[in-house]
């Protein structure tokens, strides 16, 4: 047993239960998270511009700079859409389906999706799970286990341990998630517990509100060197489940009845033609998604190397060679990577798997109607 377990530990350990909707604390949370929120869009966008002001100024700006730049922006705008997503979970108007998941395939499937991304920042993923049937509403799960991923990387600095068990009384499915948070040379036995600040990031926030608007009880445990993560699914499925009638539960993966229930999930956008890609954007504008561009197979390669977004679609003449050996790289990665081709006319909609084919088709003339509903369904698959 690590000290962060032990009884007494200098680790401090919180529950984090969901406020009260009368709660004096509440409107003092939602100011703190509003300036958390304004400072995490402003610092970044801030860099950008003054980096911005030098281009103009020298007209120059080398590759460094383009990337420092491009980062800068693409921090900002994760800032915005994780603020819209903590409103979103939190306004209370979400109906959630329920459905029977097995907890431990649905974060194997997460993990390897971003197996590319945790390689390429050195960190060693390390998950011992237990088989375990849940009953929760599906993208949400999608998105809470992304989320601690997410955070988990933010702070760990080499591995980061999952593990899934069952309680014994009640029996209810645990998730774990244990990191260091600081080199192990800078924690020494005196030190004391972080600051909560250090690790209540943005993303943090998000994790927390999904855990609530999900039923979710939350604990985390951190000391000088480890934090770790515990959330338990008090509707763990069995043969005979106390207080869930057979009405309320959802066999199989029916699609989410959400607004937005794949908000927040990666898409890049495979298409030279920048009239194509506004059609793209605009069509998909509505479903919170994260949308990426590229104007070449081999731009999407290099787009992929550190970690693969959850769907890419590509315009039709983009096809050959070359994406049939990314389309075979991804596919031995995550077999249901979802792929949509746009093709150059007609009212095409054809779903993965229609003649054989595993990647789903929509007509160019029907983007707007047709593109959001393949993909929702494309990426519900997965779910």
């Amino acid at each position: 047993m690590s000290d962060i377990d032990r009884p007494g530990s200098a680790g401090s350990a919180r529950s984090h239960p969901a406020p009260a909707a009368d709660d004096g604390e509440t409107a003092q949370r939602w100011h703190r998270l509003v300036a958390e929120i304004g400072a995490a869009t402003a610092t970044p966008l801030t860099s950008a511009l003054e980096r911005i002001h030098t281009l103009i100024t020298s007209g120059k700006i080398d590759r460094a700079g383009l990337r420092a730049l491009r980062d800068e922006v693409e921090s900002a705008r994760q800032a915005g859409m994780t603020g819209q997503q903590i409103a979103r979970f939190a306004s209370g108007r979400l109906r959630q389906s329920h459905e029977r998941l097995q907890l431990a395939d649905t974060l194997e499937g997460m993990l390897a999706h971003r197996h590319r991304e945790t390689q390429s920042r050195g960190i060693v993923l390390k998950p011992a799970l237990k088989a375990a049937e849940v009953i929760v509403d599906a993208s949400l799960l999608f998105s809470l286990l992304n989320t601690v991923l997410d955070w988990a990387l933010a702070h760990a600095q080499s591995n980061i341990e999952f593990a899934i068990d069952i309680k014994s009384w009640p029996q209810n499915a645990r998730l774990t998630c244990r990191f260091a948070h600081r080199p192990a040379d800078q924690a020494g036995e005196n030190e004391r517990a972080p600051e909560p600040a250090a690790l209540e990031s943005l993303t943090w926030r998000l994790l927390e509100q999904t855990a609530w608007t999900m039923g979710l009880p939350l604990d985390r445990r951190d000391d000088a060197l480890h934090a770790l993560l515990t959330i338990e699914f008090p509707r763990t499925a069995s043969d005979e489940i106390e207080g869930v009638t057979a009405m309320e539960i959802d066999e199989g993966f029916a699609p989410s009845t959400n607004s937005k229930p794949l908000a927040g999930s990666h898409v890049l956008v495979v298409s030279s033609r920048r009239d194509l890609r506004v059609q793209i954007r605009d069509a998909l504008r509505s479903m919170g998604l994260v949308i990426d561009f590229v104007g070449s197979i081999d731009e999407a390669s290099e787009f992929c190397r550190d970690g693969l977004p959850h769907a890419m679609i590509i315009e039709s003449i983009q096809r050959g060679e070359k994406f049939a050996q990314l389309r075979e790289e991804i596919g031995n990665e995550v077999p249901d990577f979802v792929f949509i081709e746009i093709i150059e006319e007609g009212n095409t909609f054809e779903m993965s798997g229609f003649s054989g084919s595993n990647v789903a088709r929509v007509g160019r003339d029907v983007i707007e109607s047709s593109l959001p509903s393949a993909l929702m369904f494309e990426l519900s698959k997965g779910l």
